[in-house]
């Protein structure tokens, strides 16, 4: 008997755990661990859509002849009596790019599986190289993989059907109401076709924004964090469909580029787990050295900060999971440089809001965003500007900060700049119904530039940039020679903050 062990790969197509175990009678499993929905970087938001997930995976290997058994426990306790019950010679699953937790417990599953002198059969489903040191040629083997034969789907023999445990009253670390995105593989394919047929032609132009962004984007995010759709065989369909126009190219090229970089983040967790907790670069270890104001935190994770937009970006995340890219990097930006906050708290809240949540790329962004990789241009965006451009007439911020509905279009992004007439007759009073800005987005910008420029003078970071950059750098092209060695990779940093 073979066991698959299902995890962050829900699905039969290009499935190559299941494709090799069923030479033989299999065993396909899922586990349910009550431990992992109590961390502070999972939600039931996430578990909502892995409900739909395993439903779906259930109907499609049943169609091929074995249930999924879906078991509650602790994963080690739940593989170890299955071992035990059916004489499993070997377990197959796919590699996991996980948290620290689940890191630590695929550990123990495999020290428990080699005590029992059970094989431990592990592959890759992305372009993540375990082991790696640095990105030499790193490009060029995920071109590879993306371009080799998928996995066939086989008919499966195995014991029947067992046990099929969804819990609905699971305790959770969070429970915030999400209008959630449904799950599975079925749900995946048709968010692909829409966005190749339809809904991505204007891709490229309208992904900034948020008011066009839940349209025009893909929306494949959680399905390839959670493994309903096989990264390469979502690569292998974008890059087999025809486009009609210059804009249907533009957009397919554009989505292969983010489908690349996907494996790329993914590749520095891998590579480097300690980033979940600390900064990449270990000079910014001590940028930070106070704890995260817990009022400023949750007012920035409830939209209560009194920056309209920024506001209407965080009660939409709360509201629907998900939140376009341009719009995570400047909440992010704006807790790490106008709020002046440590990302890690950041990093957990946002990562229990996002449906897609993947942490080798959310912590990946986090520090991108946040200034502590020392090998990435920082941005500053400045929230009032953004608001301006993305959301011109205040649509956005009318729907998701409805206290400022009756503001009209002069004065919704600043509205506390409004007089106290204009306050009255736009039926909020700042201060009263909606709140006085958390604080000056100018000059709390002033100020958080000035800190990193000052830390950076006076930090010895180069040596520890240039080991960030070739564990982590992209090898798509070379890194831009420097001219002087005053002008280092950190100290420029320093100086490109964006709008």
């Amino acid at each position: 008997m073979n066991l698959v062990w299902f995890k962050r790969d829900l699905r039969c197509v290009d499935h190559e755990p299941l494709a090799r175990a069923s030479a033989g009678p299999v065993l396909p499993l899922y586990v349910i661990e009550p431990e992992y929905w109590l961390l502070a970087d999972t939600s039931e938001r996430q578990y909502r859509f892995l409900l739909d997930s395993l439903r779906d995976l259930a109907e499609q290997l049943a169609r091929r002849g074995q249930p999924l058994w879906v078991c509650v426990g602790d994963a080690v306790s739940v593989i170890q009596d299955l071992v035990e019950r059916f004489d499993v010679d070997a377990v197959f699953s796919h590699e996991e790019t996980g948290n620290g937790w689940t890191f630590a417990r695929d550990r123990r599953v495999g020290a428990m599986l080699r005590g029992r002198a059970v094989a431990w059969h592990q592959y890759r489903q992305h372009g993540i190289v375990r082991g790696l040191g640095q990105r030499v040629n790193w490009a060029s083997q995920w071109e590879a993989l993306m371009a080799a034969a998928q996995w066939p789907v086989a008919d499966l023999r195995g014991p029947g059907a067992g046990p099929f445990q969804l819990p609905d009253d699971l305790p959770m670390s969070e429970r915030t109401p999400c209008r959630v995105q449904r799950g599975g593989s079925a749900a995946g394919t048709r968010a692909l076709d829409s966005f190749l047929a339809e809904r991505g032609r204007d891709y490229t132009r309208a992904m900034s924004s948020p008011l066009s962004a839940g349209r025009a984007c893909s929306r494949l995010s959680p399905h390839l964090a959670l493994g309903t759709l096989s990264l390469r065989a979502t690569v292998t369909r974008l890059r087999s469909t025809e486009a009609d126009d210059a804009s249907w190219a533009r957009s397919y090229r554009s989505l292969d580029k983010r489908l690349h970089w996907h494996c790329h983040f993914m590749q520095k967790l891998e590579s480097e787990p300690r980033m979940e907790f600390e900064p990449i670069h270990r000079g910014f270890i001590g940028l930070k050295t106070e704890p995260a104001d817990p009022v400023t935190l949750q007012r920035w994770i409830d939209g209560e900060t009194g920056w309209p937009f920024v506001d209407a970006c965080m009660r939409s995340l709360a509201a629907t999971g998900w939140m376009n890219f341009r719009m995570r990097a400047m909440i992010v930006a704006i807790n790490a440089y106008h709020l002046w906050q440590p990302w890690q708290g950041a990093a957990q809240r946002l990562a229990q809001r996002f449906v897609d949540y993947e942490p080798g790329i959310h912590y990946s962004q986090i520090q991108m965003q946040s200034g502590t990789t020392g090998i990435n241009v920082n941005r500053m965006y400045n929230p009032i500007k953004q608001s301006r451009d993305q959301d011109p007439d205040g649509d956005f911020i009318r729907r998701w900060v409805p206290e400022l509905a009756g503001y009209n279009s002069s004065w919704i992004h600043e509205p506390w700049k409004a007089p106290a007439n204009l306050q009255r007759a736009g039926g909020a009073r700042i201060g009263e119904h909606y709140p006085e800005p958390i604080a000056d987005p100018v000059q709390s910008a002033r100020v958080a530039r000035d800190k990193m420029r000052d830390y950076i003078r006076t930090h010895d970071l180069d040596a520890e940039a240039r080991r960030v950059l070739a564990a982590h750098g992209s090898r798509m092209k070379q890194p831009r020679p420097r001219s002087s060695p005053r002008t280092s990779t950190a100290a420029q940093n320093a100086l490109d903050f964006g709008d």
